[in-house]
């Protein structure tokens, strides 16, 4: 009867497990590379409230992140951060995107010395918009995806299950080319 009962038990444990680190895509696929990025608003870790049109005229840089403090989420913000002057000489902003509350939001920004805007997606209607929502065992999380947003608000370039180590310079280098392309600095 013990055995059996191990034998139960060290199943289910398994079982849970599996669940735990399985991550499977929720809701909708990502907005196609040439739309309008989908509009929205959400709480910043200071409070106020940040809506993409807030920035048309400018290049937005929109990454998804799974979690605050965790290792991962925590390179890709430490780099963005690293190189906010020169998205600032390109005329971008970046905006990062989870589903973790403004005031987790706040002391992650606070711990790890990060100026850029974070947004609370705690409802994770935006991050379904933008087929960036993944469940993670029995919690949904954003997946790590990232949308570069024209002037005009047309995504232009869209990367999914990015690197955190390189990721800031890879977008960092589109913007380049693109901004080439169009033959205007900035623009």
């Amino acid at each position: 009867m013990r055995i059996w009962l191990i034998v139960v038990l060290v199943a289910l444990g398994i079982g849970v497990i599996s669940i735990a680190a399985k991550a499977v895509f929720a809701g909708s696929s990502p907005p196609a590379v040439g739309s309008l990025a989908p509009e929205f608003t959400l709480t910043s870790q200071d409070g106020n409230p940040i809506s993409l049109k807030d920035f048309r005229g400018k290049w937005v840089v929109l990454y998804f992140y799974p979690k605050d403090f965790t290792s991962g989420c925590t390179i890709e913000a430490h780099n963005f951060q690293r190189d906010q002057a020169q998205y600032a000489q390109k005329n971008a902003v970046v905006l990062g995107v989870s589903v973790d509350s403004a005031d987790s939001h706040k002391q992650f920004c606070t711990k790890e010395g990060l100026n850029f805007k974070l947004l609370a997606d705690t409802d994770h209607k935006v991050s379904g918009e933008y087929g960036s929502l993944m469940n993670f065992g029995v919690t949904q999380i954003a997946a790590r995806n990232t949308f570069l947003i024209d002037p005009q608000g047309k995504i232009v370039r869209s990367y999914t299950s990015v690197n955190p180590n390189k990721h800031s310079e890879e977008v960092l280098a589109a913007l380049t080319e693109l901004q080439k392309g169009a033959g205007v600095a900035g623009q």
